[in-house]
């Protein structure tokens, strides 16, 4: 049973989806159901012996195209609706032990495609108000699965975070004629102390505000609001930059990094958001090899994060790091 229930308090929906109870948990690798189907083994989720870029529905999801009506009758102060969305699961390679950083930077390139055709694909719905792509890598995230592999969620609805975003920047503009991520882009390469790399078409940096220890965000130097507006010459760079990044995370502590990655791009609500500015953010949950940082009281209760590092001095240490990428 899945639907989206109104938190009057915050003023924002939330799933519950029961069904997810169920989802795979921690398989051995010759289990896998993201692997290939191996010629008389059982069949997994890709019915073929090998693939490239796979994307497909998730079993276990938290939305649906075609929800069932909600297991409770909703109210003026508690509205309920169906969870009508969409899940996807998107597999970057049929190699099990494989992870994103691992993989050449032509690899990244298909990601890029292949997103840039599903969040066209999927925000052409009617129903659907915002695309959202992702990845949440490590057993510190609380992964099941460890074959490396995203996700895209298409909401109908525009989530509270993104919402908060749009509404800020749109502040910003009215406020200066200017865009904010433009802006923050502009002050980072004056400043330069908290660059991680730059190329011909993006920017990476640790943020002024950041609240993880070792959180980057990607951002275009252009001014653009989603992967529909990508060059080539663009796709190609970002591509570049996510594989420095993430080998640079691998050897800040010599192990795989886990970590949250988040696309942030304009909705698909056909409103006009010419104020917004496409952006990646990653958040590594780790402060040292062994340590996590954890969403403790001021965190989860009250929205106020806590971060015992200093952007400038992570963003040195993550700068030293990046190498030159073949293609």
């Amino acid at each position: 049973m899945s639907e989206l229930r109104w938190n009057p308090l915050l003023g924002e929906w939330l799933a519950t989806a029961t069904e997810r109870q169920e989802r795979t948990f921690h398989p051995p690798p010759d289990y896998c159901p993201l692997c290939p189907t191996k010629p008389g083994a059982f069949q997994t989720e890709v019915p073929e012996p090998d693939y490239d870029v796979v994307i497909f529905e998730n079993k276990f999801p938290s939305m649906r195209r075609d929800p069932p009506s909600p297991a409770i009758e909703g109210s003026d102060l508690y509205p309920v609706r169906p969870a009508q969305g969409i899940c996807e699961v998107v597999l970057y390679s049929p190699d099990h032990h494989a992870t994103l950083a691992g993989l050449p930077a032509q690899q990244y390139l298909k990601l890029v495609l292949a997103w840039t055709d599903r969040y066209k694909a999927l925000g052409a719905l009617e129903f659907v108000k915002y695309i959202f792509i992702f990845e949440n890598k490590g057993e510190e995230i609380g992964v099941t699965l460890s074959h490396p592999h995203g996700q895209i969620y298409a909401y109908p609805f525009i989530p509270p975070i993104i919402q908060r975003e749009l509404d800020q920047c749109l502040r910003h503009q009215e406020a200066t004629a200017h865009c904010l991520l433009c802006d923050i882009v502009a002050r980072e390469l004056q400043n330069t102390r908290r660059i991680i790399l730059q190329n011909d078409h993006f920017v990476a940096y640790i943020p002024f505000f950041a609240r993880w220890p070792y959180e980057v965000h990607i951002l275009p130097r252009r001014h653009i609001q989603s992967f529909l507006d990508f060059r080539e010459a663009e796709q190609i760079d970002l591509a570049r930059a996510m594989k420095q990044l993430l080998v640079a995370y691998d050897n800040v502590f010599r192990k795989s990094m886990p970590y949250m990655m988040v696309i942030h791009q304009a909705p698909t609500d056909n409103l006009p958001y010419d104020y917004y500015h496409f952006h990646i953010e990653f958040y590594p949950p780790l402060r040292q090899a062994d340590k996590l940082k954890f969403l403790a009281g001021s965190e989860t209760g009250a929205g106020v994060f806590i971060n015992d590092t200093l952007a400038e001095e992570k963003a040195e240490q993550l700068r030293k790091m990046i190498k030159p990428v073949d293609w």
